[in-house]
């Protein structure tokens, strides 16, 4: 499980939007940390709505949790699905028509990519292992 601390900053009927304050690596105010020489890289604070069956009240301190493996899915489905559409659209084309038909295999598997990225935000909406959880 990937987990991180925040505070419920505001509650809807079902819902709660959680501010989490832990940003980047976590060294921000260290000397050799990532945002040391001037704080270019330290992220401001990030807010979230989750799910909240536990009726956190605003305030509280709470734990989000994310099931092991969805953030490298996840990332899997963004970068690796729409590049490898691309290259295998580029080497269809070229060996079709040449210099015209990779640009346009390129075009098509950039396409191809964003249709399967589409499809894969689609399914991981209904599917609760996805779904970021907290508890008090």
């Amino acid at each position: 499980m990937t987990e991180a601390w925040g505070t419920v900053v505001a509650v809807y009927e079902q819902e709660a939007t959680i501010r989490i304050d832990e940003g980047g690596c976590g060294r921000c105010h260290e000397a050799g940390g990532c945002g040391g020489a001037g704080h270019l890289f330290c992220a401001t604070a990030r807010t979230f709505r989750v799910p909240n069956p536990d009726r956190c009240a605003v305030g509280q301190r709470v734990r989000i949790t994310v099931a092991q493996g969805s953030i490298g899915r996840s990332a899997l489905h963004a970068y690796a699905f729409p590049l490898l559409a691309l290259f295998a659209g580029v080497l269809l084309g070229s060996t079709l028509a040449g210099e015209t038909g990779a640009i346009s295999g390129a075009i098509g598997g950039l396409f191809i990519g964003w249709l399967g990225l589409r499809r894969a935000q689609r399914r991981s909406l209904h599917d609760p292992r996805l779904r970021p959880s907290i508890r008090p």
